[in-house]
Order: structure tokens, then sequence, then C-alpha cells
């Protein structure tokens, strides 16, 4: 059977696409008439789409294509899988070479005890198990009124009932009767939007404490666990102010209770180590992980899961898991993803030659009109978008509005950068080079400036009352 190409014209793919494609978090009407984006093929931190546009992607997929596009490699370890073992499962005490090989690897490069995998195949699947694993742990310790998972408003835990509700994206909460029972949020550690006339460090310090308060109010002998991105991606590159994490780590410690970092985003080097929770002094007893677990070519996550939780889970049967955990193609996709990252040296690639081409380029966009604030850590950055720099001031419109047309002029000049609300978001492979981080940079400012102009030709420079 022939390759699956191109080969119809782009509004014939479009009308199919809106036929029968329902796209995530989308609004399938507004698509339909506008026509998605067909993208046909890549290669390194290129896009192609069906129109004959280079795209420069910016956001690495999503956040996941660590290894940029194309790597041969990894297609040739799936086809020798798929002849050898296409598929089996790991449940009824059955294993496999590549689950194996791929739980040692990871074991080998996670930081402290954490030597223990739970696979799953995405993130948002991997936080479901670790919602039901803590609460477990706990009940066989003999406690099971211990259920209470705290988490943050505005963090991204997944899409699916249990990870969706551990996430504290109200958008996410309007619908499906999210979240459900049992999961606190407290405030966010993000200083431009809510720290006034707070420092960073003071202002650090205070967003931790709310961990301590809920779980005095709620009560040490209900919570079980905390849960936090060590950056947070989806809800807009939030970088905590370095008070933050020892504060929430000696809260941990204090109060017995679990430490969840997803690393789904962080992990594998985008924050120029293999963990986040490396980067920023975290010592979790749990890590998420999935994206860059693969560079985003075969869908696989898991939990990283410390020897005295996993002994523990380990000592009677956990009811749980997945038809897909440990699928034996992923697994060996990852594993070849891991030696690429290791043997190319690559985290070597981000720390010496991409992470300070990225940051000088980035903070030098802090003097246009339209960015208040400039943060990056790694590999992954964003741009406070602002009608007033000094007050830090939000758009008297609503919120998103200018975010959205800074993306639509980014996608003008072939540029795949995110927006979150009226943040502008970059997460670029981690294999790119200079060049391509100045060619960024230029593509970037041009949307910025050209979005400048739209909003002030429409009167939409005010700031918020």
């Amino acid at each position: 059977m022939p390759a699956i190409t191109n080969h119809l014209p782009t509004s014939e793919l479009q009308a199919l696409d809106a036929a029968h494609h329902m796209h995530p978090f989308t609004a399938g009407g507004e698509l339909a008439a506008k026509g998605a984006r067909v993208i046909t093929r890549a290669n390194g931190v290129f896009l192609h789409d069906s129109e004959g546009n280079e795209i420069l992607d910016g956001m690495a997929g999503l956040w996941c294509v660590n290894i940029g596009y194309g790597r041969g490699e990894l297609a040739d370890v799936a086809a020798r899988q798929m002849r050898e073992l296409p598929y089996y499962n790991t449940f009824f005490q059955t294993t496999h070479v590549p689950a194996i090989a791929l739980t040692q690897k990871i074991a080998e490069l996670a930081p402290g005890d954490l030597n223990h995998v739970f696979f799953a195949g995405s993130g948002s699947e991997a936080n479901d198990t670790n919602l039901r694993m803590v609460r477990t742990y706990w009940a066989i310790k003999g406690k099971p009124d211990k259920h209470i998972v705290i988490s943050r408003k505005n963090a991204y835990h997944g899409s699916s009932v249990g990870s969706g509700s551990l996430g504290g994206m109200t958008a996410m909460h309007a619908q499906g009767g999210l979240p459900i029972p049992g999961i606190v949020h407290i405030d966010q550690p993000n200083w431009w939007a809510e720290g006034g006339s707070m420092s960073r460090e003071e202002f650090g310090v205070s967003r931790a404490k709310q961990l301590e308060v809920a779980i005095l109010e709620h009560g040490e002998d209900k919570v079980a666990a905390f849960i936090a991105e060590p950056i947070q991606g989806a809800g807009g590159v939030i970088i905590p102010p370095e008070t933050y994490w020892p504060e929430i780590q000696r809260i941990c410690d204090k109060y017995d209770i679990l430490l969840i970092a997803d690393e789904v985003i962080c992990g594998f080097g985008r924050t120029g180590n293999w963990f986040g929770s490396q980067t920023l002094g975290i010592k979790p007893h749990i890590m998420t992980i999935a994206k860059g677990l693969s560079s985003g070519y075969q869908p696989i996550g898991g939990s990283i899961v410390c020897d005295e939780v996993a002994e523990v889970i380990g000592s009677g049967e956990f009811n749980h898991g997945y038809t897909y955990s440990g699928h034996p193609v992923a697994a060996a996709v990852a594993l070849e993803n891991l030696r690429i990252l290791e043997e190319e040296n690559v985290l070597d690639h981000v720390r010496d030659v991409a992470m300070p081409a990225l940051h000088e380029m980035w903070h030098g966009l802090a003097d246009h009109p339209l960015v208040g604030e400039t943060t990056i850590t790694g590999m992954m950055g964003s741009l406070a978008l602002t009608p007033h720099k000094d007050s830090r001031a939000k758009f008297a419109m609503d919120a998103g509005t200018a975010g959205f047309m800074c993306r639509e002029r980014c996608f003008a000049n072939n540029l795949v950068m995110r927006h979150v609300y009226d943040r502008m978001v970059i997460s670029p492979p981690l294999i790119i080079t200079p060049d391509e981080i100045a060619e960024i940079g230029r593509r970037a400012r041009t949307a910025l400036d050209e979005c400048y102009v739209q909003l002030k030709d429409g009167d939409m420079l005010k700031p918020a009352a």
C-alpha cells in the first residue's frame, strides 16, 4: 500500500477535515469556516503545509518534538519492533524487552530514588494514574481518609476527567462536571499578573504558603498530595520566583504530603537538565512524564515513582492499567529517542549553544512597545503583552484578544508561536541552531509589529480600569 500523501487540493482536504474530524480545544464551526492548516511533512525545526509554505515550529509540536522532525532512526526502530513484536500487554504477570529496557533507562536518568515506572499512553493518563496511586498508597498505609490532592489554578495536567480536575483551568472545569470531588486548587505563582506591589521574592513565599493554609484548613490527615508543574507550560510558561519551590518543598516535608512533579513539558531536556525538578531543586515522590520521552514520535507517558511509594503500591494488587501501558513499539521508539538525546549530547547543545542564543534573542524583544515582560528558563519562554508596561496593565478588552491577534500574525509570517490569553509562548525543538533562533526572533518581531499596528488602528491599546 502506498504512503498517504497530500493528493488533493487544500480546499478539498479542508472540506473533508471539517466534515469528519473533531479537533481538540477547537470551535468546530469557526474552524470549518476558516479551514484548517494542512501540515504535510516536516524536517528539523520546519513544517511544510499543503500550500507549500515552510513554517518555523517554535513550539516543537505540542512542547514535545525535542530532537526535531525527520529522524529516520526512530522510524527504523518502530518498523523493526513492529515486525518482531508489534504488541503485547504488560498485564497478567507478563512483560517484554522494550518495556524492561526503557524502565531501566528512565530509572538511570531520573534523580534520587525515582527507580520505578508505571507506563501510560499520555500525560493525561499518567496523571490519572497518579491520582489513584497516591490515594491507594495512603489507604494501604491505613489512612484511607487521606485522599485530597491539592493543585493550582491555571495549571494543566491533562484533559481527561481525572487529570482535567487536577488541572486548574476554569474553561475546562466549565464542561463535563469538573472538577471531581477531593481536589483543591490554590493560586498560581504568576507575579506579573497577580503580584501587585510585592517583590518577586515576597510573592513567591506568599503563594507557596497557600499550600500550608490549605493543608491546615482541610486537615493534614486528609491531604494526600500536592501536584504541580515545575514551570507551568500550557498556563503561559509561568516561571515561579526563586523563593517558591523551596517553601513548597518545606511544607510537603513538614506535613508528610506526597509531592508530584508534572514533568510532561519540562522533562527530557526542556529546562537544560533531564528534568525540570533538577533545574529548580525539587525532590518529588512521583514525576509525570510523556511528550519528550519519545519526542512525540509515539504516544507514551508514565509515572516515575520513588522506592517507598512503589514498595507500598506493590505490596498488593493495584487495580489499574491501560491496554497500551508500555506498548512495545512506543517503548522501543522512546528508548531510541533517549539514545539520541544522550549520545548526540543534545543537553550539552541546549546548555552551551541553544539556551544562550534563545535567551538573548527572547530578552531582546523586551524593548517592543507591546511587550511588558520577557521570561525564559531553558528552552521555554513567554512574553506578556500589555497596553502599558510600567503598570503591568491588562487590556480593557476580553483577555486573550491581543494574544490571538498576535498568534495570527505569527502564522501569517510562517512562525508557530502559541498564545495563552495575552502571553505569547515558545518552546522550540532542542536541536535548534543559533541561526534558526535568530530567524524566530525576526519573525516574532515582525508579528509583534503587525499586531501593534492592528491594535493601535483599532483603538484597542487601552488598559483595563
